[in-house]
């Protein structure tokens, strides 16, 4: 029988590529057969999470809610608060990341972590967030950076202000534009998310310099690292701070996607879990040196403020630099980690269509798990999350203030589908991770107990508006638009889930919580009738 696994392995691994037959085995183990070639590095990883992040980028696109809701203080000490919780939410994925890596993600994780009883409604609920979060988090990325690439233009017009229909178009050839590259450069995305951490931190140097070398006049220290002003906001003075924290969150929120990546990384227990985690610090460490000469040099925030599309940085860095072409040159930057990001998001949003898809979660999953031959990649999944985020981009038509919607949702899923697992291990008193070769150790439950609380928080926080008083153009719809993939998630679980759904192939014979030996492929036959994978049915047929 082990002959014959071992001949299955090497025949899968000649087909797609792979050279980690433990981790295949590792995979089979878990349910799946490896389907995807293992060409990616950590160092690829960590630039994919990196990538999605993008925090010059993500940054430059919301600071028109820190402007709003404090200014320096928000802007400053709300990135460093964020980027240290969003470091032990790392660490807690990561901790679980390395006893299950799968491209299932979080997903997966609830399942395993749960009882055997509550498993599949844990792994519905988790999935469907973070297929909402993937989805919403490469809509924003992607729209706001339509909405940057046509703020260009009011560099040298500064009467342009583009209409509706002139930001869809161009938030819809972003889209195309990310689709492509993942379609017919699938083989270099290695190589494109090695390039992004040198462009990335090549670019917030450049503008450092040069933000602070060409600016006439410069802020203080006092105001740099003590000014707070929320006056704009028309909240209270104090709550005004948490709201505008939305700006950090929401750029924080990409480094748990890259699990959907395991599956086409060599050693996934060990490298995926450190990219996740020194992602999020690389982030942290990047937006404090990308702000600091930010504010340092700020021009007059009512000015930015009355940016027409609501994207100020193109002006703050014309104004510094004191010409339309200096401007565009420091933003031509931007919008170069722009590209790195919206490519990444769709990458990530596919492998998590794919993978929620294979079982069979997902209106017409037959389609959406498909493996395209020739590209090596879930094309269908890719079209799918493509579709649906040029369809959801149509709420702008409804609202000015979609963008807020698209971050506010994109944060509240992700960081729930987060919590999830968190939240399962600590009521099964964190078994499963016992022996994590990443672990937490002694500080696992104060790490874990205290995410949650953030994340509850976070999930009521990140549905405020901006500001106030409220009107219908200027709402956050944030809480419409979950509310609305909440709906279509409970409908399909009472059309299909409730008889077909039992979520992901869970071994029987190792119990929910329990952590998976990878030593060999014995646990497998136990769950062939789950799932019909090539390692599976040789094992059955040797019998």
């Amino acid at each position: 029988m082990a002959a014959a696994v071992k001949r299955s392995l090497s025949l899968s691994v000649g087909r797609r590529g792979s050279v980690d037959p433990s981790a295949d085995a590792a995979l089979a183990k878990m349910g799946y057969a490896s389907e995807l070639p293992r060409n990616l590095s950590m160092l690829s990883v960590l630039g994919l999470s990196f990538a999605i992040m993008a925090v010059p980028f993500g940054l430059s696109t919301t600071m028109y809610i820190t402007l709003t809701d404090g200014q320096a203080v928000t802007i400053l000490w709300g990135w460093v608060l964020v980027s240290l919780i969003s470091l032990c939410i790392a660490a807690s994925l990561a901790e679980i990341c390395a006893v299950y890596p799968t491209a299932g993600g979080v997903y997966y994780w609830s399942a395993m972590l749960s009882t055997r009883e509550y498993a599949p409604i844990a792994s519905w609920v988790t999935g469907w967030l973070t297929l909402v979060g993937n989805w919403t988090v490469t809509l924003s990325i992607n729209f706001s950076g339509g909405q940057l690439i046509l703020s260009a233009i009011s560099l040298w017009d500064e009467d342009f202000v583009p209409n509706q229909w002139q930001t869809i178009l161009m938030f819809w050839a972003v889209m195309v534009v990310c689709m492509c590259v993942n379609i017919f450069g699938s083989k270099y995305l290695d190589l494109i998310n090695k390039v992004c951490i040198y462009w990335t931190a090549s670019s917030v140097l450049i503008i450092l310099v040069t933000l602070l070398s060409m600016a006439k006049t410069k802020r203080s220290g006092e105001f740099v690292f003590s000014h707070y002003d929320a006056s704009q906001s028309g909240w209270p003075s104090g709550w005004a701070f948490f709201v505008g924290l939305l700006q950090a969150a929401y750029t924080l929120t990409g480094y748990g996607m890259v699990a959907a990546m395991c599956e086409e990384v060599q050693n996934p227990e060990r490298e995926v879990p450190k990219a996740i985690f020194l992602s999020v610090a690389a982030a942290g460490v990047t937006g404090v040196i990308y702000l600091i000469p930010i504010l340092f040099v700020l021009p007059d925030v009512q000015m930015l403020l009355d940016v027409a599309n609501g994207q100020p940085i193109g002006l703050l860095f014309k104004t510094v630099t004191g010409s339309a072409g200096g401007g565009f040159g420091l933003l031509f930057l931007i919008l170069g980690i722009l590209f790195f990001a919206g490519v990444g998001a769709l990458t990530a949003a596919s492998r998590c269509t794919y993978a929620f898809a294979r079982d069979g979660a997902i209106p017409g999953s037959r389609l959406w798990k498909k493996v395209d031959k020739r590209f090596d990649i879930p094309l269908m999944a890719l079209v799918l999350s493509t579709v649906v985020d040029c369809l959801l981009g149509l709420i702008y038509f409804g609202s000015s203030a979609a963008f807020n919607s698209f971050t506010g949702v994109a944060t509240i899923c992700l960081s729930t589908s987060y919590g999830m697992p968190i939240l399962v291990s600590v009521i099964r008193g964190r078994r499963a991770v016992k022996n994590s070769s990443f672990s937490l150790g002694r500080f696992g439950y104060a790490i874990n107990i205290a995410m949650i609380v953030w994340i509850c928080f976070a999930v009521v926080l990140f549905c405020m508006p901006v500001s106030l008083p409220v009107e219908p153009a200027t709402m956050n719809y944030a809480s419409v638009v979950f509310a609305g993939f909440a709906t279509i998630s409970v409908v399909w679980y009472f059309i299909r889930g409730r008889k077909d759904f039992t979520g992901p192939p869970v071994p029987k014979d190792v119990a929910p919580g329990e952590e998976i030996t990878v030593a060999g492929l014995a646990a497998v036959e136990s769950h062939i009738e789950r799932n019909g994978d090539v390692e599976q049915k040789v094992v059955k047929e040797t019998q």
